[in-house]
């Protein structure tokens, strides 16, 4: 309940001009993600080809989403044929540094993505209605089914629910 409070406290504080919508690339101007409003993200998540798409919403002020990071980092790389994991993160835009270093020092594998969109009242129930807006959270999907979790995953948690998609 701390970390919902938290980050709509957050969200109200950075709200502000929507962006322009940014296609995803391997590295954006240097850096190894991209900014994107609501509209980008969801654009991007039409071009991934994986037969299972494991979308991470995450931040570097996150205690629990950064214990669960590697676990995402780990199924990536086990399940590099079959799971493309891609690392939302919801770190304040003006703070690209802080996501640039966490990003190196952790030597983040997966594809992140900085989600740049103030409207999280809009945005938020379009990812799941049932979502409060607390993180972590991960959408695991392919082309028949769709499933949303609000909670933090150990690796064989994760691995479980993957499993069923595959």
């Amino acid at each position: 309940m701390k970390q919902l409070y938290l980050y709509f406290l957050l969200t109200c504080l950075s709200c502000g001009e929507k962006n322009n919508t940014t296609t995803i690339d391997e590295e954006v101007n240097g850096r190894a993600f991209a900014t994107v409003d609501f509209e980008g993200y969801e654009a991007y998540l039409t071009e991934v080809k994986a037969p299972v798409v494991v979308v991470n919403f995450w931040a570097t002020w996150c205690k629990p989403c950064i214990k669960e990071l590697p676990y995402f980092e780990k199924l990536g790389k086990n399940y590099q044929d079959d799971v493309s994991v891609v690392l939302v993160s919801l770190d304040f835009p003006d703070q690209i540094e802080r996501l640039e270093q966490f990003i190196e020092k952790h030597k983040l594998e997966s594809q992140v993505v900085l989600l740049d969109d103030g409207n999280a009242n809009e945005w938020i129930p379009k990812v799941d209605q049932d979502w409060s807006g607390a993180i972590p959270a991960t959408i695991i999907f392919n082309k028949g089914e769709r499933s949303f979790f609000e909670q933090s995953f150990t690796y064989e948690e994760l691995e479980k629910q993957v499993k069923t998609f595959l």
